[in-house]
Parts: C-alpha cells; structure tokens; sequence
C-alpha cells in the first residue's frame, strides 16, 4: 500500500490471529498480588473503564466492544466534547449510558471496573498505569509507553508488584504476516542480519502554523489536561492532536510511528538493548511553532547489527517505494514489510532461500485487544507486556535524547542510565509538575 494517512494506518478493520500468551510471572519477578474486586471467569463480562476518548481512545473503545463480554462503566476525559463521544459509542454497541468523569481517579475507586484503556496524550500515561495496577486493575495503554525512559520502567515495576496484565497497544506485535517475516528473520534464514531500517515518510503531516495563545474550549478541565506537565498558557497547537510535536507532552514523530516501526524491527531481532545511539535532523520542512524534528536519522549500534530510523514530512515517496515500511538485511537475502504484505528478497549469489511475497494481513488492533482480553482471564501475559514495551519504547527515546543534545549516547542497558553524560541522564527521568508523584519512579524531580 502506496499511501496510508494515520487514521487508515489505525483503524482499517479486518480479525487478525491473536498470539500464544505467555505465563504471568515467567517474564516478570513475581511480587505480593493486589486485591482484586472481582476476577472476571471466563463467561463473565470484563468491566471497561476508558481514561483517554480521543481519536484513538474511541477506536480502542470501538474495537473492544467487537468482544460481546465487554461492557463499559465508565468513560472519563478532560473534554466534555470526548466524553459525548464516548457515551455514543456505548450506547450504539451496548444500548446505554456508562457513568462519566474528569477525573482519572475516580475510574480507579470503581469496583466494579476490571479492566482500565488508558489512551490519553504520551504524558498522561505513566501515572493512570501505575496507579490503576495499585487499584487491582489490568490495563491496556497506548503506545509509546510513556513520555520518558523512568516512566516507563516506574509502569514496569507497578505491573511486576501489583502482577497487572499490561499490554501496550501498539498493535503490529498481533499482525500475522509481521509475525511470520519476524519468525524467517529470527530463525536465521536470512544469514546474518547486519543492517535493519525502519523509516515513515508522510505527506499528510501538515504545518501546524503559529496561532496565538488563548483560552481553552468550554467543557475542558485545562488545568487537569496538563496534569504533571509543566504550566503553560493555553494554546490550540499544543492541545490534543498536536500534542505530539512538543517535548513537554511527547516525542514527535520517533515516538507516534517510530514506536510501532522499532517494535516491529526488534520482533526479528530480539530484545537485545543498543550500546550507542546518535541522531541528526531538525525542522527543515516547516516554520511552525512545533518543536520535535519533522526530518530525522537515527543509528542504533546493537551488538550484531546496526538498526536506522528515519522520518520525513511532507513526501510520500519513501524507501523502496512504500511510505513507510521495515527492511532486514541479511547476508541470505533481505525481507522488505509493511501494511500491505512482505516480500522476502534472496541474495543472488547464494541462493539458499526462495523468493516470496505474501500479501498484508488486515488491521491487528481487533487481535491485539482480544490477546490482552484472552490473557486477563488466564492471568498470563499478553504479548506486548511492559518487559517489552518498556524496552521498545526506551530504545525510541534514546534516540531523541541523542537528537536534543546533539551527541552520541551511551547507553547502559543494566541501570537503565546513560553513561558519561550527566545532561542527556537527566532526560531519562521525571519532572513532574506539583501535586503530582510518581510510585517507582527512580529519577523523580
């Protein structure tokens, strides 16, 4: 597929095959079980609560409700015009209306909530996660994993205490023709894999402009939207969608598609941590007030191979004539994927490999929803858990710190730190703005 915009590339509808989970606790260190206020059995309805009914927190919700056990009780959101629409979907799929609030932690005091979505801006993530584990609930968070590398462990370490079944929802792990070339890339079919290329090129991205400060839409809890993020007027640019392309709230581009691109990678080639990243760009397509890169190259130095990003705005005309896709290389032939299928490319002079190309699989996201609903009733964990979304969502933020600070970086995979540079550590960690704390974080400010 030549073309896809984001929405498409979200929400084209079509069952994949859900994954073989894998058991609770043979991943994760097992710690003291949380109360719980009822374990759903397995003909029981599975309680939802939504934190989060923007664009993606109502597709989310759409795609759980194609699983008849699912109800909703509750929808919450900042926005009493997201929170309309969340009820409408409710009543279209389950004929009638669940409570709603402003307030996330109301939805973690239900008892009658099994089950939290959390699909709110990046900066709203960790806490919501960590907090709804606390309570005894099961979640299922949108990709990235959070706004920051500490974050992210803090989700991993309350998912590991409270033994949460925790999926991240970055739906391509659940894509059955992405599985199968991983599987050829990981069972070494390919040789040796030494170079492995993600990039996205999208011309739908448009310049945001510079509009002036202002005040906030009637219904919106502005004030509750910023949350841990640091005070700031109100401005149109950097509330919901737009979000993305402002460090206070998200990473741009490396963490929207470069999330989804990097899980894809490292599904053929392991869980491996890179040793040193650097990353060049800047904002070389539009003069808007947005402040992550809108063009970026990124290199990863793993230990056996090397792993590139890139991203562009403002073209469609990507790599190998996709605008966005995945490459392994390897010494036996090269497998070229993306929403449309794969194709498998063997090296000429060796010819050990067939040719094939197989054709895309349909939307994952139904599969990846049912595989975290499959694993909150057998109690194991779900196939993007936060051993690996932490991982792949870390390795995403190691290359914006790389690109903030202009220099190659270290990475100590073992402590979770940066080695010999006290100002790109210091992106690792978490400011929150006051009241808010975050449980587990190491780094807190």
């Amino acid at each position: 597929m030549s073309h896809i915009s984001r929405r498409q590339f979200l929400r084209n509808s079509t069952l994949g095959a859900a994954l073989a989970p894998v058991a609770l606790g043979s991943i994760a260190p097992l710690f003291t079980r949380s109360a719980r206020a009822a374990e759903p059995g397995a003909n029981d309805k599975v309680r939802l609560g939504v934190i989060g009914c923007g664009g993606m927190g109502q597709g989310d919700l759409e795609c759980f409700f194609l699983n008849p056990e699912v109800d909703c009780a509750v929808v919450c959101d900042v926005d009493d015009a997201r929170i309309s629409k969340g009820v409408e979907i409710c009543e279209k799929h389950r004929g009638r209306k669940p409570d709603t609030t402003k307030d996330f932690r109301h939805v973690l005091d239900r008892k009658d909530v099994d089950v939290v979505l959390i699909a709110t801006p990046d900066h709203w993530h960790a806490l919501p996660t960590v907090m709804a584990c606390q309570a005894g609930k099961d979640v299922y968070v949108e990709k990235p994993l959070a706004k920051t590398i500490d974050e992210g462990r803090a989700m991993r370490e309350a998912a590991r205490r409270h033994q949460r079944v925790v999926q991240m929802g970055s739906q391509w792990r659940s894509c059955k023709h992405i599985i199968e070339a991983a599987e050829i890339v990981s069972s070494g079919k390919l040789g040796k894999v030494s170079v492995v290329r993600g990039w996205a090129y999208l011309d739908w991205l448009a310049s945001i402009g510079k509009p002036p400060d202002g005040n906030p839409p009637p219904g919106v809890d502005y004030d509750r939207w910023l949350g841990p993020a640091p005070q700031r007027p109100f401005n149109p640019n950097r509330f919901h969608f737009n979000f993305r392309w402002f460090w206070d709230y998200a990473g741009g581009l490396m963490t929207d598609w470069g999330v989804h691109l990097i899980n894809m990678m490292l599904m053929g080639t392991g869980q491996d941590a890179p040793k040193n990243v650097f990353s060049s760009g800047g904002k070389f397509v539009f003069d808007d007030a947005s402040e992550t890169p809108d063009s970026q190259v990124t290199v990863y130095e793993f230990p056996t191979y090397t792993l590139i990003w890139e991203h562009k705005a403002g073209l469609n005309n990507g790599l190998n004539g996709r605008s966005w896709g995945v490459e392994w290389n390897g010494t036996e032939g090269n497998i070229i994927l993306n929403d449309g299928g794969y194709q498998l490319i063997t090296e000429p002079k060796r010819a050990n490999l067939d040719s094939i190309k197989k054709p895309g699989s349909g939307d994952p996201r139904p599969a990846h929803v049912r595989n975290f609903l499959d694993c909150v009733k057998s109690r194991q964990q779900p196939v993007l858990n936060l051993e690996i979304g932490h991982h792949v969502s870390t390795v995403a933020h190691l290359g914006n710190i790389a690109y903030r600070t202009g220099r190659k970086v270290t990475w100590d995979a073992a402590n979770e730190k940066i080695v010999g540079d006290s100002q790109a550590d210091k992106l690792v960690g978490v400011k929150y703005r006051k009241p808010w704390k975050l449980p587990y974080a190491m780094r807190a400010a």
